[in-house]
């Protein structure tokens, strides 16, 4: 399933998110599940050059994006305050919208289709390691900078689910490529190491994406549960400013845990297309203990988890039940 955020002109959105849990496009679903490649073996990056006009043009640019939405107010940090209230019922309905329902259809691209049901919620069920990996192109302080952040976000991550998420320097499961325009090569060598079966379409999606979608994620169900998350890459711009970076790593990795859609309801969140929030908000925290909550189980639909989404979000709000389960 596709989902993303995309504006018009001026205002462009944080990231895109594409979430490939049906392993028969991609040739996985009768393959295992990729051993760690040695250390010993992994292809280095090229050694390091001054950026090319291509690579400079395009962090003027997103400067340019990420400044004027400061200067609206934009991309709050805060993580939502008094002026964003919302109710257990607002919950449970932001929780079904992103959770169920996709933007974009596997077979059109990044092309919006109309909303449809996703069908089954999917989530992982083994433990994520999370490695970073840097291409040539990525200055030396924003690489010590950036592993701090994820490391950290990891480590976050890991309190709200309750999920066994952890940074990792070996042995990753969930890979962030942090990659510049002159990282192409690296990044298509890269894929195909980690996801052998990735075909050709979504390898030019990486390594060719429109600069109005800022950062991409995928992630591949094991070969017999489709809804059970076992790998997943994330692509993350170095020619983004910091905090639009960051914003997409917050974004990015909590998409890859199953929070795959947006949703212009969803506030105060980052699965919103209003660049009102940069980071990961309460209301988003919420949303993942939710999509980690022993009580939802994989592949159960919209119609089957609504009761049990309902009643979950009152309870973490404090609300009292309406009905009894």
């Amino acid at each position: 399933m596709w989902t993303g955020k995309q504006r018009c002109g001026a205002l462009l959105a944080i990231c895109v998110t594409l979430l490939l849990a049906c392993c028969d496009q991609m040739g996985l679903k009768s393959s295992p599940s990729p051993q760690a490649r040695p250390a010993s073996l992994r292809i280095a990056p090229p050694a390091p050059v001054g950026p090319s006009a291509r690579s400079v043009d395009l962090a003027r640019y997103y400067q340019k994006i990420q400044n004027g939405l400061l200067t609206r107010g934009l991309l709050r940090t805060d993580g939502g305050g008094p002026d964003t209230p919302y109710s257990a019922e607002d919950l449970a309905r932001n929780f079904e919208n992103i959770v169920f329902y996709n933007e974009y259809s596997s077979g059109d691209g990044l092309s919006p289709a109309q909303r449809r049901q996703s069908g089954q919620l999917s989530r992982w069920s083994g433990p994520v390691r999370i490695g970073t990996e840097f291409g040539a192109s990525v200055p030396p302080d924003q690489r010590s900078h950036d592993q701090v952040q994820i490391d950290r976000y990891a480590e976050r991550l890991a309190r709200i689910t309750g999920h066994a998420i952890t940074p990792v320097r070996s042995g990753a499961n969930f890979n962030v490529l942090v990659v510049g325009e002159d990282d192409n090569d690296f990044l298509r060598r890269r894929l195909r190491q980690i996801i052998p079966g990735i075909g050709p379409a979504e390898l030019d999606l990486f390594s060719n994406l429109p600069r109005s979608y800022y950062c991409l994620v995928i992630a591949v169900s094991g070969a017999g549960n489709p809804n059970d998350y076992t790998r997943a890459v994330a692509l993350i711009r170095t020619e983004h400013p910091n905090l639009v970076r960051l914003s997409c790593i917050h974004e990015e990795l909590a998409q890859g845990l199953g929070l795959s859609n947006d949703s212009p309801y969803a506030r105060p969140s980052i699965f919103n297309d209003d660049d009102e929030f940069a980071l990961l908000t309460s209301h988003d925290e919420l949303l993942l203990k939710m999509l980690y909550d022993p009580r939802l189980k994989q592949g159960m639909t919209a119609d089957e988890a609504r009761p049990l989404a309902g009643a979950i979000a009152r309870e973490l709000l404090g609300e009292q039940p309406q009905d009894p389960i």
